[in-house]
């Protein structure tokens, strides 16, 4: 019988069961066996496999988190673990590897393609920035949940004549903050793409101060930066001084510092919250479930067709596959055009 491995790498993400429960159904309605691997690429160093059946996908659809687990491995960090890797997936005599993940896991993916091993991607991040498709499953799932915080928050702002800052996940981009930002009615929204400038962001707090508005909700990305007139760029924020494998720092603090520096120029009560993790957390939304069913349904054809090295997206209505060495290394920034729509209620 045929064999499909199939693992999910990065963080977690709401709808990742969902495209376990697709590749599953679909692969064994062909016959072929799937086996699942855990903990993301570590699960091939460390042999950590599980064989996944109808009953193992049952009842999956709308829980979040992911049932094969994950991590951030890095199997090219070192030449041993890189060795016993290839020969642990060479062993597994697969037909293909459908790699669930973000920049990183399909990072791997990419090299593991041009090594001539087959590998489908699907992108996964509530971040949004993967290129080549329109959309990622969780960010719905993301930006839904920032929005009924956001919400929440403006009636204790109300109540209490507070700025509140918001701060959001979003590294590169500020897809988060832009769409719940908007969608909440946020009085300034900061991303990573535009260095933000704190006196531009007091003098729109005092003027809605000045006409009776005596409360702001300022939503602001994890990966923004803030700089002054006349000064350079202060740079990113950081939780810790560490780097995960693939190099990436922790990021985190920026919603303080920025409320810090709003109550000292301003005098007005500041309160910060930063929602972290529990945009990651909870059952996917139904757009959520519906878009990585379709991901897990077209990686699983994509295997039976033998169209190795891509990674299915969405474009426009349709689920396509492109080139999974397209995407490397390379970051999809949010749209000016939407940004710009934002930016009109900044005042």
């Amino acid at each position: 019988m045929k064999r499909v491995a199939i693992l999910t790498g990065g963080g977690d993400c709401p709808g990742l069961n969902a495209v376990i429960r697709a590749v599953v159904r679909r692969a064994l309605a062909f016959h072929y066996e799937v086996v699942g691997v855990r903990e993301g690429w570590r699960g091939f160093v460390d042999q950590n496999y599980v064989k996944l059946t109808m009953d193992s996908v049952s009842g999956i659809l709308h829980t979040g988190g992911t049932i094969l687990g994950t991590s951030r491995t890095n199997p090219f960090k070192d030449r041993e673990r890189l060795q016993r890797f290839l020969q642990n997936i060479e062993d597994c005599d697969l037909v293909g590897i459908i790699a669930v993940g973000g920049e990183d896991t399909l990072g791997v993916a990419a090299k593991l393609s041009k090594m001539h091993i087959p590998v489908v991607g699907v992108p996964k991040t509530i971040d949004n920035d993967l290129p080549g498709t329109d959309f990622t499953f969780g960010f719905d799932t993301a930006v839904t949940i920032a929005t009924e915080a956001i919400d929440r928050l403006h009636t204790t702002a109300e109540s209490h004549n507070r700025v509140m800052v918001v701060e959001v996940m979003g590294r590169h981009a500020g897809w988060i903050a832009t769409f719940a930002g908007m969608a909440g009615g946020a009085d300034y929204i900061l991303i990573p793409e535009e260095p933000f400038n704190i006196d531009d962001i007091c003098k729109v707090i005092k003027k809605r101060h000045h006409r009776g508005k005596y409360f702001s909700i300022i939503v602001v990305s994890e990966g923004a930066t803030m700089r002054t007139k006349g000064r350079k760029d202060k740079g990113l924020i950081l939780s810790s001084k560490g780097t995960d494998e693939f190099g990436h720092v922790r990021l985190g603090g920026i919603g303080t510092v920025l409320g810090q520096e709003i109550e000292r120029r301003t005098g007005y009560e500041t309160r910060v919250t930063v929602l972290g993790h529990i945009q990651r957390g909870g059952s996917p939304t139904a757009h959520d479930r519906v878009l990585a069913t379709r991901y897990g349904i077209l990686a699983m054809e994509c295997v039976r067709k033998g169209k190795f090295g891509r990674m299915v997206a969405l474009q426009g209505h349709e689920i396509v596959d492109i080139p999974i060495a397209s995407i490397s290394n390379k970051i999809k920034t949010v749209d000016k055009g939407i940004y710009n729509l934002a930016k009109v209620f900044f005042s």
